[in-house]
Parts: C-alpha cells; structure tokens; sequence
C-alpha cells in the first residue's frame, strides 16, 4: 500500500498510527501541504478531493478521508483491534472521533486558516483565538468524558479509535500553544499512548518528509 501523506497532517497522523498498530507495512508518499501538492494535476488525477491521507491500496483503488480509511482499516484487519465487540462502547468510541473529526477538525485545517487570513483579513491573533476557541469547546466535553472512564486509554486498558485520533488533535494543539493545564485527563491519555510504539513511530517528526 501506498499512504500519501503529510508529516504535520493529524489526519494523515492518525492514518499512520493505525496502520503501525495493526503491522501493516506501507510506502510513504510526502505530499507537501505548504506548497500546494495537494492541488497538483498528478495528484488530484488520484484524489479528486485534494486532500491528504490517501490510502492507495496494493489493486490501484484509493481510500480516503482518515475516518473512513481507519474503518476500512478496521474491517479488513480486525486484529488487532481498535474497536471493541460490544455495540454500546464502540458507539461511544466513534463519537469521540466524530468529536474530533467533525467539530475540532475542520474548522482549524490549513485551508480554513488560510481562507481566514487571505479573504477575511484576520492578523495573526484573531486567528490564533479561532484555533483556540473550536479546540478548547472539544476538549472540554472530551476531558469530562475521560475523566468518566480513567483507565490509560480513552476507554480502558487499550488503544482504541478514539486514541488514535486524539493523540494527534493533542500535538496539534500544543504545537498552537493552547494552554492545556485544564485538561489532566487529556494530557494523560495522549502522554501514555505516544509512548507506544505504534504511536511514537507515527509522530510526525518521525517522518521523512518532517
């Protein structure tokens, strides 16, 4: 398989996280946010959406969007696995990724900031505010949520989606400086599995491209 991806890229970072948890190996094709690559011909020939992960698989067919690669990720090697059996967790599992994914995510990529900066005049502050506010409303509801559950990981003893997508939402926003003294939990789970090896040979200075 072939991971198009970006060393600073949390999607693209999660992408890789799952893929070295389930021994799966990968070719790692850089693709150079900063510099328009995404926008390339050659690379909207492959992704219409211009968007990086992109998971091309060993047939030539071509996954992406990172939510929607983890499960097909999930679906096809199940072990071992980053979702529980039981319906109830992994509902509560997929709703901190949606947290992540559909309410922190988006609005703090690259082309919202740059769209802040180019078409509506924000300096530098008022888009650092932006950042923080989107980050600071998920992390609120996530923090609670952790505290609720306790265990190392998200949800118990062992890595699941949730953590695979938290820990790189928690190095983008330390990386943004947001002030991360409230959030002990966060902090917690996020410390401990990059300490892991799936996860720490996943971080993005440990890419090619970084």
């Amino acid at each position: 398989m072939k991971l198009y991806s970006y060393f600073r890229s949390t999607a693209a970072y999660r992408v890789r996280i799952a893929l070295n948890f389930k021994g799966l190996p990968y070719d790692y094709v850089p693709v150079n946010l900063l510099e328009g690559e995404q926008k390339s011909p050659d690379y909207l020939a492959r992704n219409p959406q211009g968007l990086v992960p992109a998971l091309e698989l060993e047939g030539g067919e071509l996954l992406s969007q990172s939510v929607a690669i983890l499960e097909w990720l999930e679906e096809t090697h199940p072990s071992p696995a980053l979702l529980p059996e039981d319906p109830l967790e992994r509902a509560r599992i997929r709703s901190l990724v949606n947290s992540i994914a559909c309410d922190i995510h988006p609005l703090n990529n690259v082309s919202v900031l740059n769209h802040l900066r180019e078409q509506l005049g924000a300096d530098a502050r008022q888009v650092h505010n932006w950042y923080c506010t989107w980050v600071q409303r998920g992390f609120d509801a996530i923090e609670q949520t952790l505290a609720e559950n306790g265990g190392p990981c998200c949800f118990g003893d062992q890595p699941t989606l949730a953590d695979v997508c938290l820990v790189p939402q928690v190095f983008n926003a330390r990386r943004f400086r947001i002030p991360m003294k409230g959030y002990r939990h966060i902090r917690r789970v996020a410390d401990h599995c990059g300490s892991l090896r799936a996860f720490a040979r996943a971080h993005p200075n440990a890419q090619p491209d970084a």
